[in-house]
């Protein structure tokens, strides 16, 4: 006579064995704790070097700035809340009267100066940054193939990158000299600083020698990254060389190209250095850095507020691009997919 055995039903199956408590609380109290042992120092260091620095501009945003008190006649340097004053001062062109009060901005003052600081900014960023990205990609390309002194070819293209900013501000001051060797090569006889559009051009032009290979070489980084083979299936398929770069080089190194994209842009709306040495920010090249910097010289609580609305600005646009270039490479992977 033969005996049924039992069926084993799914809750007998052995399944994957749970982590056991002793481990659980190990990895609580033994490696969580080294972990935040380890991390804290650094929290720390980032809370008092950054972070410190960050809430006390905030907070001086709001104060007012010290001078002469109205009821004594006297120089004074305590503060007090003045709420949204200073935001008004630059957002609304609302600058302080004596005795109080505030009134329309006079036209020239740094208070009057916010919103065309912004355009000047812009314009730079989204002119500088559009011309980087067409050459660094053709350089990235360049670089990217196969032929004798690729070597010396990408050192001579990273150089101008390795120079610093103020060295080169200096160098190309020299060359848009109205005596200089770009009017000397070009038959020209242009004063480049010394009135606003040949000024603006002069700083677009030093800025993309100058950052360029920035952009060509994070673009190199993800050409390297694509298989030769997908180029010689789509050759065999009979595709040409523009189908090419925008079937298989333009999706695949969208990742390189967002990464340069975003980083060239937030470098750019935060420039300072070279349209400050180039011009001095006058002749309708004021960013928004040099007006925060002239500002410092007028009043540093007003100077916190325009640096804490730059900030903002800032951090928005940076916003749009992540999730605007995001949702660009997760749909073109998609696409890929299927």
């Amino acid at each position: 006579m033969t005996v049924a055995r039992p069926t084993a039903t799914s809750s007998d199956l052995p399944g994957p064995a749970s982590p056991s408590p002793v481990k659980r609380n190990k990895i609580k109290t033994g490696e969580g704790r080294l972990a935040l042992f380890l991390v804290a120092p650094t929290v720390i260091l980032l809370t008092l070097v950054v972070g410190y620095p960050i809430v006390k501009g905030i907070y001086q945003s709001f104060q007012s700035e010290p001078g002469l008190d109205p009821a004594t006649g006297f120089f004074s340097n305590t503060t007090h809340w003045v709420g949204l004053a200073n935001y008004k001062h630059w957002l609304l062109q609302q600058c302080p009267v004596p005795g109080g009060g505030t009134a329309t901005c006079p036209s020239g003052t740094l208070g009057s100066q916010f919103w065309s600081s912004l355009e000047v900014t812009i314009f730079f960023t989204v002119v500088t940054v559009s011309i980087e990205t067409v050459i660094g990609m053709a350089f990235a390309l360049v670089m990217n193939r196969a032929f004798k002194g690729r070597g010396l070819v990408r050192a001579a293209i990273l150089v101008p990158w390795a120079i610093p900013t103020a060295v080169t501000s200096k160098l190309w001051i020299v060359i848009f000299d109205p005596q200089g060797v770009l009017n000397k090569t070009l038959g020209l006889h242009t004063q480049w600083t010394s009135s606003q559009w040949p000024a603006r051009l002069a700083i677009v032009i030093a800025d993309v020698w100058k950052t360029t290979p920035f952009i060509a070489l994070l673009i190199l980084a993800g050409l390297q990254g694509i298989s030769a083979d997908l180029y010689e299936s789509a050759r065999v398929d009979g595709a040409n060389a523009w189908q090419r770069f925008t079937k298989i080089t333009l999706p695949l190194v969208k990742p390189a190209l967002a990464v340069a994209v975003i980083f060239r842009t937030l470098d750019v709306l935060r420039m300072y250095d070279l349209p400050w040495i180039l011009t001095q920010g006058s002749n309708g090249t004021t960013t928004i850095s040099i007006l925060v910097v002239k500002q410092l010289n007028v009043g540093l609580n007003s100077a916190s507020a325009l640096s804490t609305i730059t900030f903002i600005v800032i951090f928005a646009i940076a916003l749009g691009m992540v999730r605007l270039f995001n949702a660009n490479i997760i749909g073109a992977q998609a696409k890929g997919a299927k």
